[in-house]
């Protein structure tokens, strides 16, 4: 589908979420959530099966949802891999040949929605739970998240700060939900009578509002070593939350690329994630 039609394709879902609006605010929250957080991509193709095929499978049941893990043996201390938005664990290729000529135990898995695994749709709080589950199944001593990916990583040690973590690598992630949904807007073009809704439906469903989401300010209970990299022309989360969660992440360190954009999988990228892990 062209640019031009998804434009009129989002036009056409703010207009049905604003008059939906008038007759009930909760169903046009609840609609324009689900298309939210429904990926239009991210399951497993041929190519990326094939490539997975060579690493040792296990499906893992979490919060109602059939997991598919992926393990690589090392003899190094564990990795477990977490990736972003309409992706699947065949994003992490590139990373996982530097930590197996590392020697790095290796953990990755499809997100609910993505790859192999079950479901339809994906946010922030059920990619937490699962990052925080297989982190108790699997006890990593590293855990690194790209994107969405990045923010269930940071989300997960706020909540549930494990002990057999020691460090924490986040690859372009968002911070504010409230930037997050208000670009959800722009693109969509319904009105702040369904952002309000959708705010109430947040507060409901998740015990926080739209503003109250904030992995700035969440950082601040992280104790775990970090290292945010971060490209200046991220098209996807802006460079700012990089620098607002670092200024507030008391034990991080900030990685500043440039011509990289999102996905961050480049060779140097990779380099300097392994030598952040074998660091002492």
């Amino acid at each position: 589908m062209g640019s031009k039609a998804l434009k009129i394709l989002a036009a056409a879902y703010g207009y049905y979420f604003n008059i939906t609006a008038v007759f009930s605010k909760r169903t046009a929250a609840k609609k324009a959530f689900l298309l939210f957080c429904t990926p239009r991509k991210g399951r497993l193709q041929a190519h990326q099966k094939a490539y997975l095929n060579q690493f040792a499978q296990q499906e893992v049941s979490i919060a109602n949802h059939r997991i598919q893990t992926y393990h690589q043996p090392g003899k190094k201390p564990l990795v477990l891999l977490c990736h972003g938005w309409e992706s699947n664990a065949f994003r992490w290729r590139n990373l996982i040949e530097k930590l197996q000529e590392a020697h790095f135990e290796i953990v990755f898995f499809d997100a609910p929605a993505h790859g192999a695994s079950s479901g339809s749709e994906l946010h922030v709080p059920i990619y937490e739970s699962c990052t925080s589950a297989l982190i108790e199944k699997f006890k990593p001593t590293y855990v690194i998240g790209h994107s969405i990916g990045g923010l269930a990583v940071m989300y997960s040690q706020y909540k549930n700060p494990q002990h057999s973590v020691q460090k924490l690598v986040s690859l372009g992630a968002p911070s504010e939900l409230e930037e997050i949904m208000n670009n959800y807007q722009r693109l969509v073009g319904f009105n702040d009578r369904v952002l309000g809704a959708l705010d109430h439906y947040f507060k409901e469903r998740f015990s926080f509002g739209i503003s109250e989401f904030s992995m700035s300010e969440l950082v601040k209970k992280i104790e775990k070593e970090g290292l945010i990299i971060h490209d200046l022309t991220d098209p996807i989360a802006p460079y700012s939350a990089a620098t607002r969660i670092q200024k507030n992440w008391k034990n991080a360190q900030l990685i500043t690329t440039e011509g990289l954009g999102h996905s961050l999988h480049q060779e140097q990228v990779n380099n300097q994630i392994i030598a952040f892990l074998e660091a002492s």
